[in-house]
């Protein structure tokens, strides 16, 4: 079992993850540590299990290609997604037969995954 994944942000992007993660996608801010809530960044309980951590880097680059991807309801996330104006792309269904699965980008265009069971 993975415990979390951890994506970058650039800094001072930390407000428009919370929006995404915690606002769109409805999940949980956790408190971080001190000593690395100094750092930056946040931390998000992933429905499901496991968690996504938020780092900020300084020299900050998008991940376009390698990604996390998260098992959810993906009709109800999609429509979240769609309906906070970011782009729901659809993965070709003869990609991986039976798995309905989009990806999307975070506020500062990483990409991220959301798949059914």
């Amino acid at each position: 079992m993975i415990h979390h994944v951890q994506i970058a942000c650039p800094v001072g992007a930390e407000d428009r993850m919370r929006a995404f993660y915690g606002g769109v996608l409805g999940w949980s801010e956790l408190p971080k540590p001190p000593l690395l809530a100094a750092r930056g960044g946040c931390w998000f309980a992933v429905p499901g299990g496991g968690e996504l951590h938020v780092g900020v880097e300084v020299d900050f680059r998008q991940a376009r290609k390698a990604h996390p991807a998260f098992v959810v309801d993906v009709d109800a996330v999609a429509a979240a997604v769609a309906g906070a104006g970011a782009g729901v792309r659809w993965a070709d269904p003869a990609e991986i037969p039976g798995r309905r699965r989009f990806h999307t980008d975070d506020p500062v265009g990483n990409r991220v995954e959301f798949l059914e069971s």
